[in-house]
């Protein structure tokens, strides 16, 4: 998995942040095997809560059948 934020995000804590919060929300889902998965940090993820990123990645996932569906 692969997290990159570009300057257009923000100056350094705003992408560091940005690219902690999609690393954890990434970490807890059921990754279909053998992907490769690139998470692009946009502008508002630094604003944004945890939950909220996390709810956005787990529907993305579920729509692009890469995220097994919850039991």
């Amino acid at each position: 998995m692969a997290v990159v934020a570009s300057r257009r995000v923000g100056g350094a804590v705003q992408r560091n942040r940005a690219k902690r919060l999609l690393r954890e929300s990434a970490r807890g889902l059921a990754w279909a095997p053998g992907r490769d998965l690139v998470l692009v940090a946009r502008s508002g993820c630094a604003q944004a809560g945890l939950r909220e990123v996390q709810a956005e990645i787990g529907e993305l996932g579920r729509e692009l059948t890469v995220v097994a569906e919850r039991a």
